[in-house]
């Protein structure tokens, strides 16, 4: 019994690798919807609608999350489009949003509610640079991190194979999205 609820378990609480980068894009845009949504109507429960989302994004990609779901099965469909990117960064850059989010609801709940804002404010940011441009603030940091031995290379290989693709091509050392 307990091999097969740690069967069920890490079959739900795994995040992918690969991610489809349009997926990202995708929930990223369904994000910067709900931030914006959050900073005008200011209310505990949007705050934590946020945080709860990014922390199913976090633990199970796009398994949980209803962002997630939908840009997987509903979205990217549509688009019809595909590109693979490695899965380690894309969970570091939403492990940030947790992180911003989870603040901004703590902030939001003690009454500081324009820091609060603010918060959700650099989560808008992040999440449309990500969505309209494909820029992922938080793997770039991931990459920053993984070039300066913080993270290990081992976390992400695929990651360390991009770089030296890049630097094969003379093309500056950009880690993937």
């Amino acid at each position: 019994m307990t091999r097969e609820v740690t069967h069920v378990a890490s079959r739900f609480l795994t995040f992918p690798n690969p991610v489809n980068e349009y997926a990202a894009r995708s929930t990223a845009a369904l994000v910067v919807v709900l931030a914006v949504v959050t900073i005008a109507v200011n209310t505990w429960w949007l705050y934590a609608a946020l945080a709860i989302g990014f922390a199913l994004r976090v633990a199970a990609g796009p398994t949980l999350s209803p962002f997630g779901r939908l840009s997987v099965h509903v979205i990217v469909p549509l688009l019809g489009r595909t590109r693979l990117v490695p899965g380690p960064p894309k969970r570091f850059a939403q492990t940030i949003g947790l992180t911003l989010t989870t603040i901004a609801l703590i902030l939001h709940l003690s009454g500081a509610v324009l820091a609060g804002q603010i918060a959700v404010g650099l989560v808008v940011i992040a999440a449309l640079l990500e969505s309209a441009l494909g820029v992922c603030l938080g793997c770039l940091i991931f990459g920053f991190l993984q070039r300066r031995g913080v993270i290990p290379e081992s976390v992400c290989e695929a990651c360390a194979a991009v770089r030296t693709d890049a630097l094969r091509l003379n093309v500056p050392a950009r880690p993937a999205r």
